[in-house]
């Protein structure tokens, strides 16, 4: 494991220590730091801006070559993080608790830290993550004009409070893509000067204010239209199992969707945040590889395969498995059995 540790006291100082821990370059415009790396430790770019009343954005999307622990020392700044991951996944605790949390990729994320506080994170080996960090230091964003803090909701409220600088809060909340959009639309501020840090700046602030919606509907057990929540994705998965279990069958979205109990457009959405892939091309890649696996390690024959796995068609599989593995099912299995 590769081990790193930050003292995090401003973006740039934390830039400067990744680099010297990790090599590369940093580079500065209009305000933003960028560190990429290309070496023995991984592949990646990671960047951060500050603007004013304590808001700031650090941004990794990295590939490293070996689980690496990447601990965040803070001894002066209370903060709440409102973090997202758009690829990968990560793991994260405070130093002294027992256990890791995991962060998932699509999760709504807020935690704030003790002060002082030390915050680990593990990125996993060979995974390429990307992660977007936006910090609000509470007692700068205080005294921001027209803050509102008052109409948060009470749990994200007291992590605000000044007499909670030795409390910690963590919130794994819903799955929510329209999040991951927006996100998108961050990395595709192009534009120099004050054009790209206005729009940087806007967008950190819509990309907050829907974490902070997630937030309060998380809490009150609702989700919005385009979330899903922790009980969601737990019917997925059973979906999921449920459609391995019946790979025979004429399985449809509007049939699935009554095994689940969810509307169409939720299943689907689910299989978009777990699967990146709709419903049916689950399926369809889930049945190739069933037919993959039986050419390999059974006596069917590929007439039986295709019925098996609930094709009707011989001449369409030879196609669509074609296109999946550049190879006719017929000589796949030919090669096989010539290599054993």
């Amino acid at each position: 494991m590769h081990k790193i540790h930050v003292k995090n006291t401003s973006t740039k100082d934390a830039l400067i220590q990744l680099k010297e821990n990790l090599g590369g370059e940093l580079n500065e415009a209009w305000g933003e730091y960028t560190m990429t790396f290309d070496n023995k430790l991984g592949k990646g770019v990671i960047r951060g801006i500050d603007f004013d009343w304590g808001l700031s954005l650090i941004d990794f999307n990295v590939n490293f070559v070996e689980v690496t622990k990447i601990t965040f020392e803070n001894n002066e700044r209370k903060l709440v993080e409102f973090i997202f991951i758009s690829e990968g996944n990560l793991e994260f605790k405070e130093e002294e608790a027992a256990t890791f949390l995991n962060f998932d990729r699509y999760q709504n994320i807020i935690i704030s830290n003790k002060v002082p506080s030390k915050k680990v994170f593990i990125f996993p080996k060979a995974t390429q993550v990307k992660v977007n960090i936006i910090q609000l230091e509470t007692e700068n964003y205080q005294k921001k004009k027209n803050n509102n803090l008052s109409y948060l909701d009470k749990a994200l409220r007291t992590v605000f409070e000044s007499q909670n600088q030795n409390v910690s809060y963590h919130h794994l909340g819903n799955y929510n893509l329209k999040i991951a959009d927006e996100i998108k639309e961050l990395d595709n501020a192009h534009n120099a000067g004050i054009i790209r840090t206005l729009s940087i700046e806007g967008q950190l602030n819509l990309i907050m204010a829907m974490q902070m919606l997630e937030h309060e509907n998380s809490s009150v057990k609702q989700t919005l239209p385009d979330s899903l929540s922790q009980e969601h994705i737990k019917k997925i998965h059973q979906v999921s199992t449920y459609i391995a279990e019946n790979i025979s069958e004429n399985l449809s979205v509007e049939s699935l969707s009554k095994v689940a109990e969810l509307s169409s457009k939720k299943l689907q959405l689910g299989f978009k945040v777990l699967y990146s892939k709709s419903v049916n091309e689950y399926i369809r890649d889930l049945k190739l590889e069933i037919a993959r696996d039986q050419l390999k390690n059974s006596d069917l024959t590929i007439s039986e395969i295709v019925y098996y796995i609930g094709f009707k068609s011989r001449s369409y599989f030879s196609k669509i498995f074609f296109e999946r593995y550049k190879i006719l099912p017929k000589d796949y299995r030919n090669n096989i059995r010539k290599t054993t």
